[in-house]
């Protein structure tokens, strides 16, 4: 058993009680072990908890997919729409990137428990590259971030501080072991100052699968 894995199966049944399943095991690795995903209540297989059943996203223009992802889930989710939607992708990398002792959520020292502990350390986390290039040419944005504490990764808000989103849909995307995607989506319209259009999408939760995720890109294109 390696250190992530032991991590993941040893901290996830605390934390869920503590934060109440907000889906932060997704620090600890990816792995698909049974013990880990039976110790993620409710997190059937490639469960698909969606907070907005009524989403368009129009089949037209130029799409764009952004995400961060701490240990590989959630861009497996970000290339899976690409893909289906033809889209260009940009990963978010902080500088400095976080190590995996710095993602280590059981430890009060670490450097996510800190920041999560302190705001103003999130205010300060910088981005190796926060606006896309032809940025203006795109009209709809993918966002895509694990949960952490009930919220987006942090890393994403330097994102969403950094670009006008004026004119553009935005949908967020999320993954976790068993949190759903909550108030994310709308605490970070709120700090893009209520620009662009943004619309609640879903959180892929237990294991990943690639299908359920094809099939939801093609349930908000069809949306009507």
């Amino acid at each position: 058993m390696n250190r992530r894995e032991f991590l993941k199966m040893g901290g996830m049944s605390m934390m869920t009680l503590v934060l109440g399943g907000c889906g932060l095991s997704s620090l600890t690795g990816s792995s698909s072990s049974s013990q880990a995903a039976s110790s993620a209540a409710g997190a059937a297989s490639g469960t698909v908890a969606s907070s907005s059943s009524s989403g368009t996203v129009a089949a037209g223009g130029k799409t764009l997919v952004v995400y961060y992802s701490a240990t590989g889930r959630t861009e497996r989710v970000a290339k899976v729409i690409a893909k289906a939607r033809q889209a260009d992708i940009m990963k978010l990398v902080p500088n400095p990137d976080y190590t995996e002792a710095d993602l280590d959520y059981n430890d009060k020292n670490s450097r996510v428990s800190r920041e999560h502990d302190d705001a103003s350390l999130r205010e300060k986390i910088q981005l190796q590259k926060a606006v896309p290039d032809n940025w203006a040419s795109y009209d709809t944005i993918f966002l895509g971030y694990p949960i952490w504490w009930a919220i987006a990764a942090w890393p994403v808000d330097a994102f969403v501080k950094a670009n006008d989103f004026t004119g553009k849909n935005v949908v967020t995307f999320a993954t976790a072991y068993s949190s759903p995607l909550g108030n994310s989506g709308k605490l970070l319209a709120e700090m893009a100052g209520g620009k662009g259009n943004w619309q609640d999408g879903t959180c892929f939760t237990g294991s990943l699968d690639d299908t359920k995720v094809v099939e939801w890109v093609r349930s908000l294109s069809a949306a009507k």
